[in-house]
This record gives C-alpha cells, structure tokens and sequence, in this order.
C-alpha cells in the first residue's frame, strides 16, 4: 500500500442502501419530511431522490423486523449528509420542517450549516448547505470546524419568499459520517488504503477526510466504541458509494486496498471493500451524465 496514492479531486460519495424495517413506513418520511421522489420500486425496495434525477440518493431495503439503531449507536452508520445547493434551501427546509412538527438538531460547522433527523427506524440524516469556500479558514494545516448553535432565524431569512417543494435540484450526497472502533484504523483504510486526505484531526474523537480539498466527504468517529457492528438483523448502512472519474481510478484504489491488506471484490460495476467494521464500500465509475460535484 502507497500512503502517496491518492483519489481524483473530483471523487465524491453517491448513493446509500439502507435496510429498513418497514418499507412503506419509510419511504412515507423519505417523501413526506426529506421531499425525495420515488425513482423506482419494488415488493421490498425502493430507490429515492431528487424528483427529476436519473440517479437515487437514498435506496431503501426492507428486513422485516429490523432493530432499530440503538441509543448510543452501533458501529457503522452515524449519519449519511444530503447537501442542498445553497442557505435559501436549507431555510425553507427549516420552515417545513416546523410546519410538519417535526424536531432537529441543529448545528453550525462554520464549514456548513446543518439540522439532523432521524429517519422511523432511528438512521442518522444531516440536511445541510456550505459557506463558500473562501469563507472557510485553517490554522496549523487543519480546517477550522466546530459544533456551534444555529442561527435559525438567520437561515430562515435567507430563504426568503423560497418554499419548501421537494428536495431541490443540484441536491447531492455531501458526506457520509461512520461510528469506528478505532481511528488509526479507519484512517489506515480510508486514508491511506482508499486515498482520501485528512482535513480535520484535533476534533474530540473524530477524524475527517475529503477528496479535492472539500471540509469532508467522510467523518469517522469513536463515539461508539465498544459497541459491536450493526448486524444482519439490525436496521443498518448496507453499503455506499465512492464515485471516482474513471476505470483507471477505480482500479488503482482497488489495487492500493489489497496492498493494504484489504479485501477488494468484484461487483457489477465497480468493486466492493469492507473497512475493519465490516461497513461495505462501493467503488464505481461516476455516471457521464450525472452532475458534478
């Protein structure tokens, strides 16, 4: 394994398979509260995104039965990130949000702003927009980030006469942010095996990674060590996607992983790695048609 490789500055995440325990359950919050559009459906899956995309962002599986996440998490999925275009959005989310009743979180990274949900089976979700880049600041080679009260009456005003009708277009999957057991370990995975770059390493328990320079298209934390993986029985991240310029790229990570000493399998259309936790990976071409990031 070269801790010198590194992916294309254009790699960014895609989307995730969810298992769920009620479908219909499920895709009613998808719709009803985060606005998704049903793309495609089956007897026990469905794929959900943006109303008039070719590509989903969320696919949901259905486990009957399916535990839902417990309280202080089990190794695997914290939450996964969706990054709408700009403030106006996320102020007009914050309204509908409030006429619906429904509760979040809310946060300001100074990177980003954000408010977090939990979808019916208790599966972490950010909704969040960025400040421009020049906004951002580093001191000492690190991005400067932090976990500071919302503004909320200040994001609202930014919508303006904005509504809420739906995820809107240029929606992405900004990040995706895993419970670790232990972050040297993930970081020799993810860092120096997939080839992302540190951004942020003096956050309390908490390592973030990015391609091209963005604040993270991956957070890693210890917050739940000690707990055991998601399991088969559990409602959990089945696996996500790393989406990469091209075969070449694909192939490179793949061949970087298994110096490492990591297992790298064959998919359909890209290849499959597992990090020590047992969080599946995806690796694929990023479709020619699809936006960029």
């Amino acid at each position: 394994m070269s801790q010198s490789f590194r992916l294309h500055a254009r790699a960014h995440p895609g989307r995730v398979r969810l298992q769920v325990a009620e479908l219909e359950r499920s895709v009613a919050f998808y719709e009803g509260v985060l606005g998704l559009g049903v793309l495609a459906r089956g007897a026990q899956h469905a794929s959900m995104g943006q109303a008039d995309a070719a590509t989903p962002l969320v696919e949901l599986h259905e486990r009957p039965g399916a535990a839902p996440v417990q309280e202080r998490g089990r190794l695997g999925l914290f939450h996964f990130a969706l990054l709408l275009p700009d403030r106006a959005a996320l102020g007009a989310f914050i309204t509908h949000l409030a006429a619906r009743g429904m509760r979040a979180g809310a946060a300001d990274h100074r990177v980003s702003q954000a408010l977090y949900l939990q979808d019916p089976d208790g599966l972490g979700i950010e909704v969040y927009a960025d400040r421009p880049r020049a906004a951002w600041r580093y001191q000492d080679g690190q991005l400067v980030m932090a976990t500071d009260p919302l503004d909320l009456a200040d994001v609202v005003a930014a919508a303006g006469e904005l509504r809420w009708e739906g995820m809107p277009a240029g929606t992405t999957m900004g990040h995706i942010h895993l419970h670790v057991g232990h972050l040297e370990e993930a970081a020799a995975f993810y860092r120096d095996g997939l080839g992302l770059d540190a951004t942020v390493w003096n956050y309390p328990g908490a390592l973030f990674l990015s391609a091209g320079g963005y604040h993270h298209h991956l957070g890693l934390n210890t917050w739940a060590a000690g707990a055991p993986p998601a399991g088969e029985a559990d409602a959990r991240l089945l696996e996500w996607e790393m989406l990469v310029t091209d075969g070449a790229g694909v192939a490179a990570a793949a061949a970087n992983l298994r110096a490492g000493g990591y297992t790298v399998e064959p998919a359909q259309d890209g290849v499959l790695a597992r990090d020590p936790w047992g969080t599946t990976l995806r690796l694929l071409v990023e479709a020619t048609d699809a936006p960029e990031a």
